[in-house]
């Protein structure tokens, strides 16, 4: 064994031991020091200034003090996120993913294989060795590079055809998100042949009462929270996959991302971030509420990397109107849309926003307004940050460290600062160190094989 491999081993027992003895002072439950279940969940590209954002952005002015969200609650400690050094110290998703799922850095673009391109064994495919059911539930397409990386292996995240083939090996027992784009008839017949029950439409996820399930909801990723706000997929996906994997007795190991934080991000909207925000720490709650019910699980929530630089204040002024995103009732990309189709388009424009834009503010949405909906989803986004003092840094990732979160059995295995490679080690030795002598789980999955680049090129 090696030596890093001991002390991070021996640190692990240590800290079990002490939190069994703490559970026996006093406690009101019963709770194991192991957990029998396990629940990571992602906030795609969500940097530390994400969740502030999202305190002041659930505020309630009337109140003097400045309320509490979820993630005020649970945070314990924080990661660093840069990946093997031949990629520098900006992460992508996919090296963050495999680092979370394996605990080994790799570079970026890579799906849990190591810099010379071979695979490595996932927190999932190690559950299912031991009999335990595992499950994504995600809001881009399941194959995207956070959950791929937990299920399966490829040199290249864009690989995304193969992705999707490799799942039929992954023997996963709850497939949620999007993806029918990569997920053609001929796919689903062989997933139907191996026992699953494929959904298209969201409607039909709440009469599922049985794993095997590969729900496919959008061609590529789920709409916007803010645009479907009475929706609550995530939430609704996250529950449905809590009730269809506690069914086995032997535990189950459940993947929950919030993806399109990271998306927003890219994209530098703040209003649609702050929306993915709320939808995410949505689902949280339900989880923490099963935790409640079932204090064998275990939680920890954090973030694969920053996205945008987001900060709260820009241009020297010391403000921050999170309040008036509140009120924005769609996404720029939505308004722009629909300013574009009507004549009337100053009023709507208004409607959807929340305020009325100023002579000024106006005039330079009529120019962008005449240079299509692209120009003018940019111009919308610039006047919310404007009147909000919302400033970026980028287009892209950032290093900056991620925060992590934790509630149920061993939660005080993550408190303090860590690499995002200790979470996966972490997670890894709390697995059952053997499997059942009677399984009717399948093998581990293979590893996908390379495949030609797509050209499309999606958010990193």
């Amino acid at each position: 064994m090696k030596l890093s491999n001991f002390v991070s081993a021996t640190l692990v027992s240590l800290s079990l031991l002490s939190s069994a003895s703490y559970a026996n002072i006093g406690s009101p439950t019963d709770a194991p020091s192991r957990p029998k279940n396990i629940v990571i969940m992602v906030g795609d590209g969500m940097g530390p200034s994400y969740t502030a954002a999202y305190r002041y952005y659930q505020d309630n002015p009337s109140t003097q003090e400045v309320e509490q969200t979820v993630f005020d609650r649970l945070l314990v400690g924080s990661a660093s996120t840069y990946p093997a050094a031949v990629s520098g110290y900006v992460t992508d998703s996919a090296a963050a993913a495999t680092a979370l799922a394996t605990g080994v850095k790799s570079y970026n673009g890579a799906i849990s294989v190591d810099v010379d391109k071979r695979t490595i064994p996932t927190l999932m495919e190690l559950a299912k060795k031991r009999g335990m059911s595992t499950g994504v539930a995600v809001t881009a397409q399941i194959n995207h590079a956070t959950p791929a990386a937990f299920l399966s292996h490829n040199e290249s995240r864009r690989h995304y055809d193969a992705l999707a083939q490799s799942y039929l090996d992954t023997d996963a027992d709850v497939l949620l998100g999007g993806g029918q784009k990569y997920f053609p008839e001929t796919l689903l017949a062989k997933f139907a042949d191996k026992g699953y029950q494929y959904l298209s439409d969201f409607s039909q996820l709440a009469a599922v009462e049985q794993p095997k399930v590969i729900g496919l909801f959008a061609q590529v990723q789920l709409p916007w929270a803010i645009d479907e706000p009475d929706a609550q997929r995530l939430s609704t996906m996250t529950q449905k996959a809590l009730t269809l994997l506690s069914q086995n007795e032997q535990g189950f190991v459940l993947l929950v991302e919030g993806s399109l934080i990271d998306w927003a991000g890219h994209n530098n909207d703040i209003a649609t971030a702050m929306a993915e925000m709320h939808e995410f720490a949505n689902a949280i709650e339900v989880v923490e509420q099963y935790i409640r019910q079932n204090n064998d699980t275990l939680l920890v929530v954090t973030a694969d990397h920053d996205t945008g630089g987001l900060s709260i204040g820009a241009n020297g002024d010391y403000r921050w109107d999170g309040q008036l995103l509140k009120a924005v009732q769609a996404s720029p990309d939505a308004i722009a849309t629909s300013a574009i189709a009507v004549d009337d388009w100053q009023s709507h424009v208004a409607q959807q926003l929340g305020f009325t834009p100023t002579e000024d503010e106006a005039q330079q949405l009529s120019n962008a307004r005449m240079q299509g909906q692209k120009v003018l989803d940019g111009a919308i986004k610039t006047l919310i940050d404007s009147r909000t003092n919302t400033g970026w840094t980028s287009s892209g990732h950032t290093g900056v460290d991620v925060q992590v979160f934790a509630s149920g059995p061993a939660a005080s295995l993550f408190h303090g600062h860590q690499d995002n490679t200790d979470i996966a080690n972490k997670l890894i030795s709390l697995l059952p160190k053997k499997a059942p002598t009677a399984s009717n789980n399948s093998a581990p999955s293979k590893s996908a094989a390379p495949a030609k680049v797509e050209t499309e090129a999606l958010l990193p």
